[in-house]
């Protein structure tokens, strides 16, 4: 951790960090460690190995492509979807909007068990759509929604913004203009940041997920509990391993887009 030398951190705020991090990273080291043991039970003892990586991988392989496909598609429905809906909220002052807001975030504060529930009576009756990745994908827009909404909203509504906005409409700008050319390259870092908190949440989202899944549609955090369920516990340990390898470089790469498009764009 850097520090202004200006400015030095106090000795108890450091340790303190160090503590959180540290309790934050041993569990996952020693249940990573677990998956490259031949004996949990016996410990280092046992002697290190693969074996239960390629179990894994061979039984659970295919969930990692359709979880990261899932994840690009929801950041795709956000952006066509939670970046207008955001500017109509930011501009609306109407009671209607405000309410819509409200309403909007509804399935971040019920559990996701209950909106699976109630898009599974909604539309489970269509049994081809209820078969489909395509169902999976509807519950995980429902969930992320308002997290694009709510970011990029909260950029849309500075006031240097609305000056902006103004000054290309008496310059005989169409509104597609102004979004497209105007507002949207000027909250750019917010639809970075709300697409990557979007990303990361569709890839570990589980509850929802759990419940709208089939056999034939399982996804990462779906087989990591199958594996938890089903099998010893080194497998499952295995299967964090293989999620961490996974999605840990997707992030560390979509951060650091996001960081160089807040250095090109951020005002």
């Amino acid at each position: 951790m850097r520090s202004n030398p200006r400015f030095p951190l106090p000795l108890p705020l450091l340790a303190l960090t160090a503590l959180v991090v540290a309790f934050m990273l041993v569990p996952i080291g020693l249940s990573v460690l677990a998956g490259l043991v031949n004996n949990y039970s016996a410990g280092l003892k046992s002697g290190l190995t693969l074996r239960w990586l390629g179990e894994v991988w061979e039984q659970y392989g295919g969930t990692v492509g359709w979880s990261l496909a899932l994840a690009a598609m929801s950041v795709a429905g956000n952006l066509v979807i939670g970046v207008p809906c955001a500017y109509a909220l930011a501009r609306s002052r109407s009671r209607a909007a405000r309410l819509f807001e409200e309403l909007l975030t509804l399935p971040v504060a019920v559990p996701g068990l209950a909106t699976a529930l109630a898009l599974i009576l909604t539309y489970g009756t269509l049994q081809g759509f209820r078969q489909s990745f395509g169902f999976i994908l509807v519950g995980h827009m429902v969930f992320t929604l308002p997290f694009m909404v709510r970011t990029v909203g909260s950029a849309f509504q500075r006031h240097e913004l609305l000056a902006l906005e103004e000054a290309a409409r008496s310059l005989g700008a169409s509104f597609g203009q102004r979004f497209l050319g105007v507002l949207v390259p000027a909250v750019l870092p917010a639809i970075v940041a709300g697409s990557l908190m979007v990303f990361t949440l569709s890839v570990g989202e589980f509850n929802l997920t759990w419940m709208l899944h089939t056999p034939l549609t399982r996804t990462l955090p779906v087989g990591l509990a199958d594996s938890y369920a089903s099998a010893r516990i080194e497998i499952g340990s295995a299967y964090t391993l293989v999620f961490l390898l996974v999605i840990l470089p997707v992030l560390w790469l979509l951060q650091a887009v996001g960081n160089f498009i807040e250095r090109k764009h951020g005002i």
